[in-house]
């Protein structure tokens, strides 16, 4: 059966592979980006299947309009993949509110009011697929990228609680968890680092950036695959919640399970000793498993 995708920031990345994968198929695309010019120089102009619309996802009223425009033309969305970010990276204490909260607007606030635009459309047809891109950094948070790990771990929490909110009308949320992939994730365009720069981190910061710089044209995921992927994902029964894409980002789940069950394990005594010692106690959260 046809579906209809909307995909946030496809005027380039992983945003135009999925759009390309998703037409591949034989599926019509609403395809977001913040200039309409540069959806249809990646995709080509407005089609059967094709509508470019113009979106900063910063800008609920224009979330709004986009989504409008994607009823008006197709007459339902099946998949919404909120995939437009950047990453900030740097210190912590390089960078300042202000970069913080300009990260959080585009990585989950801009989630937000899409997914806001979206939803009443997908619950009333009862059924539909939501893809957040999150990242490795949403997995394990590491040097150099606190900020910008924060706003994929909000993504996550968001994300799961939003699987469960969802499942009763039929609509699967599914985390990416993409590791490095051939994208230009690591170029200016889509990349920015902190400069407030604080001299003790002065060699570190040498070493990380060049590092960084040295990975750019050297991932080893290939985006297409990825894209491919998801189509394949969209049309699955029972889509996963987390999918962890790539070698490196699955040996680095695999590595954070170990150590969280390591650590959980020398510390479980002292956590269930906390509890008090009263009559009448709550031995259960709804919506959280039991061990």
């Amino acid at each position: 059966m046809q579906k209809t995708w909307f995909i946030t920031g496809a005027s380039r990345g992983l945003g135009t592979e999925i759009a390309k994968a998703a037409l591949r198929a034989g599926d019509r695309v609403v395809a977001a980006g913040r200039k309409r010019a540069s959806v249809t120089q990646s995709l080509g102009p407005d089609s059967e299947n094709l509508l470019a619309v113009e979106l900063d996802v910063t800008d609920s009223r224009q979330a709004q309009t986009a989504v409008d425009a994607a009823i008006a033309r197709f007459g339902a969305i099946d998949v919404l993949v909120n995939n437009a970010g950047y990453g900030r990276l740097g210190f912590f204490e390089e960078n300042t509110l202000a970069d913080v909260k300009e990260q959080f607007d585009t990585n989950v606030y801009g989630v937000f009011s899409v997914t806001w635009a979206a939803l009443p459309h997908m619950r009333a047809a009862r059924g539909g697929r939501i893809f957040n891109l999150s990242s490795i950094a949403g997995l394990r948070g590491t040097e150099f990228g606190s900020v910008y790990c924060a706003s994929k771990f909000a993504l996550e929490g968001h994300s799961e609680s939003l699987a469960q909110e969802l499942k009763p009308f039929g609509i699967f949320v599914t985390i990416v968890e993409p590791g490095p992939f051939r994208t230009d994730f690591l170029t200016p365009g889509s990349l920015r680092i902190g400069d407030r720069p604080v001299a003790d981190y002065d060699e570190r910061r040498t070493q990380l950036k060049a590092a960084f710089e040295q990975r750019n044209g050297q991932q080893p995921g290939d985006p297409v695959k990825l894209a491919d992927g998801m189509v394949r994902l969209s049309r699955e029964a029972a889509p996963p919640l987390r999918f962890v894409a790539g070698s490196i980002a699955v040996g680095a789940f695999e590595a954070k399970l170990d150590e969280m069950r390591a650590e959980f394990e020398q510390w479980r005594q002292l956590g269930v000793a906390t509890d008090g010692d009263y009559a009448t106690k709550v031995t259960a959260i709804p919506g959280l498993p039991t061990r």
